[in-house]
């Protein structure tokens, strides 16, 4: 009769059923999260790509050759092996400015996502600890800014301050917070009235200790998750506003301005809008896939199916 301890050998001596082995259970782990390792290889790549876009970059992003403009990719008839995806109205290589676009793209992704991660924390952490009037000031601001439309927000502090990358952070950072701080204030609200918190509080324990040192590693692994999925939102929300003309401006590369360049020929020379759209395409779902992929490994109700 086979049990938990193990088995019966023919001779009635208990016969202990071999452990997993640490490498098959990694391995099993890894094929059950292979999409978020096929993610994280995506986002590494880009990353990379990104990092040594002046050593990868086949030309200058900036370099014009008029007697080349608007050459196909190289595998149709016209285009040139030089110019792998062909390039633009002013004869810049398009993959050379999608290497060096992918800069602004991912910056403008992990610096907005650290200002709207910073701010939402803080006011989370507020509203779920003190409660009282606090939280109801800080979530009728969430409230507020939830139902404000974006693009209204954008232009009006764009309008204010001027189309440029720094301001286009801002915009991003002031209209992603309270997706954290609805999050961090349900957390919080919870972890509060739970015994280790009760206790340091009744120890006489200071606010600020009592938060970072009890609250704040609790609703970590919920930071996490959220920022990494927030990191291809705002990808998208640059490429968006780049798009319109608000965020990076010519002739630096960006992939939204690539598409905005691209969208008046994108019937007769297809590949201008495509390539730059593909790039953020492939980034944001690398970046998803990670987020997914984090959640199920951070959720301790998933560990087991892991």
């Amino acid at each position: 009769m086979r049990s938990l301890a193990g088995t019966l050998d023919l001779e009635g001596t208990p016969e202990r059923v071999a452990a997993p082995r640490p490498a098959r259970i990694a391995l099993r782990r890894l094929w059950r999260l292979r999409a978020a390792v096929a993610g994280s290889l995506i986002v590494v790549a880009v990353f990379g790509i990104s990092a040594f876009a002046p050593v990868v970059s086949p030309h200058d992003p900036y370099q014009q050759e008029v007697a080349s403009r608007l050459l196909p990719p190289a595998w149709q008839a016209g285009g040139l092996t030089t110019h792998l995806l062909g390039t633009d109205p002013v004869g810049r290589d398009i993959l050379s400015r999608i290497i060096f676009g992918s800069r602004v793209s991912l910056a403008a992704g992990v610096l907005a996502t650290l200002m709207a991660g910073t701010i939402g924390l803080f006011l989370g952490l507020a509203a779920g600890y003190f409660g009282g009037r606090v939280d109801r000031a800080i979530s009728g601001a969430v409230d507020i800014m939830l139902a404000f439309p974006f693009l209204l927000l954008a232009l009006a502090a764009i309008a204010i301050l001027g189309p440029s990358f720094r301001n286009m952070i801002i915009v991003l950072g002031i209209t992603g917070w309270p997706v954290y701080t609805r999050v961090v204030r349900a957390e919080t609200l919870r972890l509060r009235h739970l015994e280790f918190v009760v206790a340091a509080r009744g120890l006489g324990g200071r606010v600020p200790r009592v938060v970072l040192r009890h609250v704040l590693p609790n609703i970590l692994n919920s930071i996490i998750v959220i920022s990494s999925l927030e990191v291809a939102r705002n990808i998208l929300s640059e490429s968006f506003l780049s798009f319109l003309g608000l965020g990076v401006q010519p002739p630096t590369p960006s992939w939204g301005g690539m598409l905005g360049e691209g969208r008046v020929y994108v019937f007769a020379r297809w590949w201008l809008a495509t390539f730059p759209g593909l790039a953020i395409f492939v980034t944001a779902l690398g970046i998803n896939l990670v987020g997914d992929g984090l959640r199920d490994l951070l959720d301790p109700r998933s560990k087991g199916r892991l």
